[in-house]
């Protein structure tokens, strides 16, 4: 009798009665016992804008990536809305000259977020769009907050994150984006929107923001990699801490934020996982710009699959617990989900 024989006859000897490999033989059994699924409902996609019109700027360290004037961005958001992507989140590049120390600019009716946020809800009112509120665009030096000699000031800063916010929802802004980290600001910008009648408007609060050093090509993408003085240690979260994201979630939702979010994505799922289980409030994930552009450079490289790499990565927050994620893979990984392709 042959080895495979014998092995077959005392096959019960090794408790072969189990064999998961049953349920993963074929494609529709597969697709039957999937525990998560990624939809085109799940994905938020992150839009950079720049001053002028007729503009699509590539931006050299996220390969695939642009900045687009807001004629051009409402083009590209109209495309988004026809895929069935839900938001766009507004992040600019503004011109040097119109930063200064206080980021006067933020509050302007008329800066790049207002007009992309008045050219959007005029031509593609069915998406949702989502501002950034942080002064790091707008200031001189870099930072998310008011510098007082070498310190970010909290309290004179969330006063003026307050303003930034109400004049995004003056222009048509639907979620509110607080990324700044600063203590107390989402129940500030939660009392003055009521104040103004915006109760209406949503509040996705970067409730764990880590200084993280994956955001080096965002910051390439907004201008200010070479503008910012120092770090941002003092105000975002340290990367070796878990318990204190789960202090500064349950802050935020007890101020008045509508949904929550982690930053980065991937290297800090467990951190998702840790907030969607305790909360169980709206969670979100950054799928940031280093992310993003590690996956590109490997996949141009030849060294992975890009399509199959990228949709790992955004199931693998799903199966954290994320409700969705904000990922610069959005708009391919519509296409590829409109079409119900698996990649190879």
């Amino acid at each position: 009798m042959g080895e495979r024989q014998a092995i077959e006859r005392d096959a019960w000897r090794l408790n072969l009665s189990q064999r998961p490999r049953r349920n993963r033989r074929s494609e529709w059994a597969r697709r039957l016992v999937r525990e998560h699924r990624l939809d085109v409902s799940d994905l938020i996609w992150p839009l950079f804008l720049v001053e002028g019109t007729g503009l699509k700027e590539p931006v050299a360290s996220m390969p695939g990536v642009f900045r687009h004037s807001v004629d051009r961005a409402v083009e590209a958001i109209a495309y988004a809305a026809s895929l069935g992507i839900p938001a766009v989140a507004l992040f600019p590049n503004i011109d040097p000259a119109l930063r200064d120390e206080r980021g006067s600019h933020a509050h302007h009716p008329e800066n790049l977020v207002c007009a992309a946020c008045r050219a959007i809800k005029a031509n593609v009112s069915e998406i949702g769009v989502i501002t950034d509120v942080a002064l790091d665009p707008y200031t001189s030096h870099g930072h998310d907050g008011l510098l007082e000699g070498d310190e970010i000031v909290n309290d004179v800063t969330v006063a003026a994150l307050v303003g930034q916010a109400l004049n995004q929802a003056r222009a048509g802004a639907d979620v509110i984006a607080p990324s700044d980290m600063m203590d107390g600001r989402v129940g500030a910008i939660r009392a003055a929107l009521d104040a103004e009648g915006f109760e209406h408007v949503q509040i996705m609060s970067y409730a764990a923001k880590y200084a993280s050093a994956f955001y080096g090509p965002f910051r390439d993408a907004i201008g200010t990699s070479q503008t910012l003085r120092g770090d941002k240690r003092s105000y975002q979260m340290d990367p070796a801490n878990s318990n204190e994201a789960l202090r500064e979630v349950a802050l935020d939702l007890e101020e008045g934020a509508d949904m929550v979010m982690v930053k980065p994505g991937m290297p800090y799922l467990d951190i998702v996982r840790r907030v969607a289980d305790t909360f169980e409030a709206p969670t979100f994930a950054y799928q940031v710009s280093g992310e993003y552009a590690m996956i590109m450079a490997a996949s141009q490289n030849g060294w992975l699959d890009g399509d199959r790499a990228m949709m790992e990565s955004l199931l693998a927050f799903k199966r954290a617990g994320a409700d969705g994620v904000l990922t610069y893979f959005a708009i391919r990984a519509a296409e590829m989900l409109n079409q119900r392709v698996e990649p190879n």
